[in-house]
């Protein structure tokens, strides 16, 4: 009986995985002699998060960190790309962006990390699961 709901197991399982293939983009990397890429020489950061600008405020909402998002060209090439999947003004898209990182200055207010955007890699449409808006009505 234990080896007949063994079978059944492994058959199960070998049935359900799938053999997709997928096809995948050959980006050449050329490495230095210490092995770091161009791309990981230039200083920036690869961030994936939320966007919002909103009111003359734009912020980028990491897993981790919160961002004040430098207000340039860049930003609102960003937030153009970002307007088809807005329903509302305070809707935060998925964006995964390149950016300089710098601390705020001491005399400012705000988040205490700032982003300038240097390079748009993704911009994705929302879950409609993730429905983690607070509305306020009268």
């Amino acid at each position: 009986m234990k080896n007949l709901v063994l079978i059944f197991l492994i058959s199960s399982l070998m049935l359900a995985c799938k053999n997709d293939k997928k096809t995948e983009t050959q980006e050449t990397v050329i490495e230095s002699e210490d092995g770091i890429t161009a791309k990981q020489k230039d200083g920036l950061t690869l961030l994936k998060g939320e966007f919002v600008y909103y009111a003359d405020a734009a912020v980028l909402q990491t897993h981790a960190e919160v961002y004040a998002v430098v207000i340039d060209a860049k930003m609102h090439e960003l937030d153009n790309l970002v307007k088809k999947y807005k329903q509302d003004a305070t809707d935060m898209i998925p964006v995964e962006i390149r950016g300089k990182i710098t601390p705020k200055p001491k005399d400012e207010e705000g988040w205490p990390y700032r982003v300038e955007i240097k390079e748009i890699l993704n911009v994705y449409q929302p879950d409609p699961k993730d429905n983690n808006v607070i509305k306020l009505e009268n």
